[in-house]
């Protein structure tokens, strides 16, 4: 499914970010290409240095001097961007005539990221989801029916993930669909859980697999429905999959544990852990960390998770909370190439997991820190949820 990516740049990308963004195995053991990922680091430092007037300025500030980056302790060490100012400034790496997307992170009020995308980068993107999901066996040929617990579509909107979850329904061709955050006309959306828990035992009586996308929370609203009004069981089509994603942000009091995530879908669903996925991602961050069958989020080949301070920002040991921070040289179009999200979360070595198919470090997210100016679209979403309550 995987396409050439368009050559329009600003210049040529270096052949070192080519190459490494290039690598076919999603997982490789980090000592593996070590070294290409300092030198793709050190020029896509540079390319940002050159082509972003604020990034110029942020590197002299911060003495971010890209042949002083020799090691991965270098790599680290050099200052990241915070996530919440791409929510304030439109920064770019590119001419205006290069962007092929312009995504945004949030939902239809509050704060919004403003991402840009070349077709170097989105193509990379695309590339690394669909390497990771061939690796946990989500690609089929199979025609399936897709619920999307995310915000329905409609012409102008730019909202990043459900940019995504379109793009998770291309690994398996669509039969129907149904998005459970329904379009009600003038850009706003309702949660719609009865017409979710129908369309399930609609496709519950069919023969075609079932995939359910979207954010956590509104599949664990779905089951409580369900349960609430005391509606049997499923056994949705062999071959049907979770994949969730998101968080459960300003419904954190209402999260139960993955495990029991895990437990409700299999008992109310019918889909085992073999066929539910975990992920994790952002606008600001389009790597994807896709979950092994433990429900870890592995650190995929073309990255580097590390947790930072709180005070410091300094990057701290594994097993130490902090702040969630990634450096990847995968993206021409924005100088986000190293990254601080709103996240607190935790990392844990290579070789921790029982999972035989990852030999990479994972993380854990323990929630978002911040106030409510930290908002993403899990929590317009969740806003949704609060304006159904009643009806749960």
């Amino acid at each position: 499914m995987l396409s050439e990516p368009d050559k329009v740049h600003a210049g040529n990308v270096p052949a070192s970010v080519e190459t490494f963004c290039a690598l076919p195995d999603p997982y490789l053991p980090e000592a593996q290409h070590e070294a290409l990922f300092i030198e793709a680091m050190r020029d896509l430092t540079a390319w940002h240095i050159e082509r972003s007037p604020w990034y110029a300025q942020f590197a002299r500030l911060n003495h971010i001097a890209p042949q002083r980056l020799q090691s991965m302790a270098d790599i680290m060490a050099m200052p990241a961007v915070h996530a919440n100012f791409f929510k304030a400034h439109e920064i770019r790496s590119i001419p205006e005539s290069a962007v092929i997307a312009h995504l945004t992170s949030s939902g239809t009020t509050g704060q919004k990221s403003q991402m840009f995308f070349d077709a170097f980068t989105l193509h990379n993107a695309r590339a690394m989801v669909e390497r990771c999901l061939q690796h946990r066996g989500y690609a089929s040929e199979r025609t399936a029916n897709y619920l999307v617990n995310g915000y329905e579509p409609y012409e102008g909107l730019k909202i990043g993930t459900s940019n995504t979850f379109h793009y998770l329904m291309s690994h398996a061709p669509v039969g129907q669909q149904f998005w459970s955050l329904r379009h009600v006309g003038d850009g706003r959306h309702e949660f719609d859980p009865f017409g979710a828990v129908q369309t399930l035992e609609a496709w519950a009586r069919s023969d075609t697999p079932v995939r359910i996308i979207g954010f956590p929370a509104f599949l664990y609203f779905i089951l409580e429905r369900m349960r609430h009004t005391r509606r049997p069981s499923l056994a949705l089509p062999p071959s049907s999959w979770v994949i969730f994603g998101g968080g459960w942000k300003s419904h954190a009091d209402k999260a139960i544990a993955r495990s029991e995530m895990v437990a409700r879908i299999g008992e109310q669903l019918g889909i085992g852990p073999d066929h539910i996925i975990e992920t994790f991602g952002s606008v600001e961050h389009s790597v994807p960390y896709v979950g092994c069958t433990h429900q870890h989020l592995h650190q995929p080949t073309w990255s580097r998770v590390l947790i930072r301070d709180v005070k410091t920002l300094q990057p701290v040991a594994d097993g130490t909370p902090g702040f969630l921070s990634f450096v990847s040289p995968y993206i021409t179009s924005v100088p986000a190439h190293s990254v601080i999200l709103g996240d607190l979360a935790v990392r844990h070595p290579a070789g921790s997991c029982n999972c035989p198919a990852h030999a990479t470090p994972w993380f854990e997210v323990l929630g978002r820190a911040g106030v409510s100016a930290n908002r993403s679209c899990a929590v317009a979403a969740a806003q949704l949820l609060q304006g159904n309550a009643s009806a749960l």
